[in-house]
């Protein structure tokens, strides 16, 4: 794949988050592909990617992934961006940093880079929420 075919799978799966379409977001891994958000086990698999991603967004009014850098080093996306986001008539903003692997159109890889406390807090839910 070019850059540019991984800059715009990227730019799909950020526009399904902010359209809410987990299908499509679900659709856009890898079989076997892994989210790791580095401070939690990987998630590996789009059956258990796609179970952690409905869960997550139960009760979620709106996101926004703004981004403010995207670019490709040594074949891997990396994005800067702030999560803007409203979840049970709680509003959060969390700076986040991700780092995608994109083979043959799909994300075979998403590290995501953030502060858990701050996530929690923009959720309503105490920094030690475990959600299944």
């Amino acid at each position: 794949m070019t850059d540019d075919e991984r800059l715009a799978v990227a730019r799909d799966m950020f526009d399904a988050w902010n359209r809410q379409d987990w299908d499509r977001a679900i659709g856009l891994f890898a079989a076997d592909g892994v989210l790791h958000s580095v401070m939690q086990d990987p998630l590996v698999g789009r059956d258990a990617i796609g179970e952690r991603i409905r869960a997550l967004t139960q009760g979620l009014e709106r996101i926004e992934l703004r981004v403010k850098a995207l670019g490709v080093i040594d074949g891997r996306v990396f994005v800067e961006r702030v999560d803007d986001f409203d979840v049970d008539g709680h509003h959060g903003e969390v700076p986040v940093v991700g780092i995608l692997r994109i083979e043959d159109g799909l994300v075979t890889e998403w590290l995501e880079y953030y502060d858990r406390a701050t996530l929690m807090r923009g959720m309503g839910l105490a920094a030690d929420h475990v959600h299944s």
